[in-house]
């Protein structure tokens, strides 16, 4: 056990991680140059075409050293805030930590993020200086902001290159070196954290785990304490780059197991697997669920998909703990389900998978966070939590609405302050302070409700700063705010899946500009479709799409004007009675264009 090494890989996005996981694979012989390819570990088609990590990846390397064989258990994880959930389940399974920057772009807002995340577990850190071979690199620089970040001292900096493999071998003895075996657990009861699990279509659900303390053995019957679900350990293993049986998983071990688990319900992230018989009392402590941040609605484009989109979720869900979900209807799009997020890539993301993995086409509807709102009911003051703006209640019945707020740090060069204060300020932020950083560089902290980040505020950031900022936030409070529900009608009916909440100063505008956008997207009718924005009974912006009109006349040959009149008046009517009983299709477009309103000033 004294040879085994638990770590993982925490970074900013982009600085590196996939690309330097790659050369340990490669220095270890854990895969031959014929398998070789770049990003190894990012074994979803979407993490390569985005280039960025979504899942955690886990993976057994032994490595030959100067004092004999280690056993390395590495695990690379993702860098973008949203998937920060993602990075804390990995921490808990390891020991050590590097953390990477990047030499040309130095210490970012979701490095000093993860990093704190891992000096609460308590963990040992490696800082590690990456990308030294680009001619953009400023490592002397880089170095000093690790040393005001970590207070370690300069000759504790490594250097390497993920790309051309330099100073990958230091690396790995410094990790030998510096983090520490795990503890000498074996003599007790059986306890194991699963950090990870997967669906297999034959096999069930599969557990990753990492013994704490205690040995499973093959054929133990085993115990999922929050279920309290009995299964027997069919198959257990090593997580290489394919699944490698083994006899038994110590105290210490990554590993997998595997129970012909059916119920996609029965593992949970977070769990602890012990023994039916001897086993452990309490469970690993000190593990949160995860917290939704955006939540947004999935419909089925065909409702005869509905129990497919179920069944895709449950499997989505195993692979991807942070999100959550509940059935709900809407009157406009029929059955489906109402989805947590931890933010706006984590929602584009389950989005596509739904899409590639399980070929189902769904639409979504605005992006929204949680309120709590203060009603009156039988003389008594009520606090109600809403995620749906369809279940929010009228003007008058509302006494108070809290929004959530966020707390952002905002790390860019000294001269994009301007544009990020002004966005900041657009988007109803309160300044807090700012701290200037070694070389040119400067922390930007504003408190900004969720709400107006939730849509294009990264976007916007990236495209005023040329993609030089970078954004981490964490959720402080609610605060009383001044919020309407902004409802959009067809023809006097409302679409509760167009419906937003709005601060009241910005509902106008907005109400004007959806009713804009819906004019060019819905497609003309054979009668007169009004689209009406309103708050409450009152209607602040109207739009009208023209009828589509069938020349009735042309069958009329000259004669006289009240042979057409007639006819134009039989038309008038038939319009009348068409717009009593038609329905108008909404395309999945104009759901999508509630996103982009800010392009159109």
């Amino acid at each position: 056990m004294s040879n085994i090494r638990n770590f993982c890989i925490i970074a900013h996005i982009d600085h590196g991680k996939s690309t330097l996981a790659d050369r340990l694979l490669e220095r270890t012989g854990t895969i031959s140059s014929r398998e070789m390819q770049e990003q190894i570990l990012d074994n979803m088609d979407l993490e390569r075409e985005r280039g960025i990590t979504i899942k955690s990846h886990a993976i057994r390397m032994v490595y030959a050293g100067k004092g004999g064989e280690y056993i390395f258990n590495l695990i690379d994880t993702p860098g973008h805030v949203d998937f920060a959930y993602e990075v804390s389940r990995a921490l808990k399974a390891c020991e050590g930590a590097l953390l990477i920057v990047d030499a040309s772009q130095g210490v970012e807002a979701q490095t000093i993020s993860n990093l704190y995340q891992a000096i609460e577990q308590g963990l040992e850190i490696i800082p590690v200086l990456n990308k030294i071979d680009l001619p953009g690199a400023e490592p002397e620089e880089a170095a000093q902001q690790i040393i005001d970040l970590l207070g370690c001292e300069r000759e504790e900096i490594l250097a390497v290159s993920g790309k051309t493999g330099e100073g990958v071998d230091e690396l790995l003895e410094a990790i030998v070196e510096r983090i520490p075996a795990p503890a000498q657990e074996v003599g007790k009861p059986l306890r194991a954290l699963i950090f990870d699990s997967v669906f297999n279509t034959y096999r069930g659900s599969v557990a990753y785990v990492r013994v704490m303390e205690g040995e499973v053995k093959k054929g133990d019957e085993i115990l999922f304490m929050a279920s309290g679900k009995r299964y027997m350990a069919e198959e257990i293993g090593f997580l290489k780059l394919k699944q490698e049986p083994a006899s038994v998983l110590r105290a210490g071990d990554v590993g997998y197991v595997i129970g012909s688990v059916k119920s996609l319900q029965d593992v949970r992230v977070g769990d602890t697997i012990t023994h039916v018989k001897g086993g452990a009392a309490e469970p690993i402590p000190g593990y949160q669920e995860s917290k939704p941040m955006v939540f947004s609605g999935i419909f089925p484009t065909n409702s005869e998909d509905f129990e497919d989109l179920r069944s895709a979720l449950e499997k989505l869900q195993l692979n991807d703990a942070s999100l959550s979900y509940q059935p709900e209807t809407s009157k406009a799009l029929g059955f489906g389900f109402r989805a947590g997020f931890l933010g706006l890539l984590h929602m584009e993301i389950v989005q596509e998978r739904l899409d590639r993995e399980f070929n189902i086409d769904i639409i979504t509807t605005v992006p929204n966070v949680q309120y709590e709102v203060v009603v009156t009911e039988r003389g008594q003051q009520v606090r109600k939590r809403v995620d749906n703006p369809s279940e929010m209640p009228d003007v008058g019945k509302v006494d108070e609405v809290w929004e959530p707020y966020i707390k952002a740090s905002i790390i860019t060069p000294a001269e994009y302050i301007g544009p990020i204060m002004a966005l900041c300020q657009d988007r109803r932020g309160v300044y807090v302070n700012q701290v200037f950083m070694q070389g040119n560089r400067v922390e930007i902290t504003y408190e900004l409700p969720m709400a107006e980040v939730v849509f294009d505020f990264y976007d916007k950031l990236k495209s005023g700063t040329r993609g030089y900022a970078s954004l981490d936030y964490e959720l402080l409070e609610y605060r009383r705010g001044d919020l309407v529900r902004l409802d959009i009608l067809l023809n006097g009916d409302p679409v509760d899946a167009l419906s937003s909440i709005s601060h009241r100063d910005k509902a106008y505008d907005q109400g004007r500009k959806i009713c804009a956008k819906l004019k060019n997207l819905i497609p003309r009718q054979q009668f007169e479709v009004a689209i009406q924005a309103a708050i409450g009974a009152r209607v602040i912006s109207r739009d009208t799409i023209r009828a589509l009109r069938k020349d009735v006349t042309a069958k009329c040959y000259g004669g006289d004007i009240t042979r057409k009149r007639k006819l134009i008046e039989k038309q008038k009517e038939g319009k009348k009675r068409m717009k009593q009983v038609g329905t108008v299709e909404i395309p999945q477009e104009a759901f999508l264009a509630v996103l982009s309103m800010d392009d159109e000033k």
